[in-house]
C-alpha cells in the first residue's frame, strides 16, 4: 500500500500557479508580436502608397491607360474627368498614340466607366482609332487583368497608367503580377479634400491591397 506524500501536495500546486502566469505572459507576448507586425506592415503599406501618390513617371509609352471611377448616367464624374482630362495632356504631349479606358457599369446601368471615358476622349479629339474601350471589369484587379489581355492582343510593351494617387501603388502592384510594364501617373487632385476623406482613402487602400497579396499566397 503507498502512502501519498502530502509534502508533494504544496508543491505541485504552487508549480501550477507558477505555469499559469507564465502562459498569460506568452499569450500576451505573442499578442504583441502580431500587432507589432500587423502596424509595421500598415506603414510600409502607407509609405509606399504616399511614394507612388507624389510620383509621375509619364514617359513616352505605347499606350496610356485611364482606370475607371463612377460615371453618372453617361457623364463621367469629376473624379473620372480629373482622370480623364490628365490622360489627355499626356496623350497630347504625344507620349503614346493609343489610349484605353477601363471599367464596366451596374447591371441596371446602360452606361459603363469605359464606354464613357471612350465618348468623353472622343469628343474632346481623340480619333476612334485612338481608343481601347474595356468595359466589363467590376474592380481594379479584373481592370488589370483586361489591361494585360489588351496589352497582349495588342502587342503593348509598356503602358503609362493614370488613376488617383492613391490608387497607383496598388495598381502597379496588380499589373506588374500580370506581366504588364506600367508607369504611374497620378491625376492631379485639384481643390484639397478633407483629412477624414484621406484618410478612409488610404485605409481602403491599405486594406484592399492587404487582401489582395493575402489572395495572392
Amino acid at each position: 500500500m503507498i502512502v501519498p506524500d502530502d509534502n508533494l501536495r504544496p508543491a505541485r500546486r504552487g508549480a501550477l500557479k507558477r505555469a499559469a502566469p507564465t502562459r498569460s505572459r506568452l499569450l500576451l507576448w505573442s499578442a504583441g508580436v502580431l500587432t507589432a507586425a500587423a502596424l509595421g506592415w500598415v506603414l510600409w503599406v502607407n509609405e509606399q502608397i504616399q511614394f507612388y501618390s507624389h510620383r509621375d513617371e509619364a514617359r513616352p509609352a505605347d499606350a496610356i491607360a485611364v482606370f475607371g471611377a463612377a460615371e453618372y448616367d453617361g457623364r463621367p464624374s469629376p473624379v473620372l474627368r480629373a482622370r480623364l482630362d490628365h490622360a489627355l495632356e499626356l496623350y497630347r504631349r504625344g507620349l503614346a498614340p493609343l489610349m484605353i479606358t477601363l471599367g464596366g457599369g451596374d447591371a441596371v446601368d446602360q452606361h459603363s466607366e469605359g464606354g464613357v471615358g471612350h465618348d468623353y476622349l472622343l469628343a474632346h479629339g481623340v480619333p476612334e482609332d485612338a481608343i481601347i474601350a474595356e468595359t466589363q471589369s467590376d474592380n481594379t484587379e479584373q481592370s488589370a487583368e483586361r489591361l494585360a489581355v489588351i496589352a497582349r492582343a495588342n502587342d503593348l510593351k509598356n503602358i503609362v497608367v493614370v488613376s488617383d494617387g492613391t490608387h497607383l501603388f496598388r495598381i502597379h502592384a496588380i499589373c506588374e503580377h500580370d506581366g504588364l510594364a506600367v508607369y504611374t501617373s497620378p491625376r492631379p487632385l485639384g481643390r484639397s479634400i478633407a483629412r477624414q476623406q484621406r484618410a478612409h482613402r488610404l485605409m481602403h487602400e491599405i486594406v484592399s491591397y492587404t487582401l489582395w497579396r493575402m489572395h495572392m499566397h
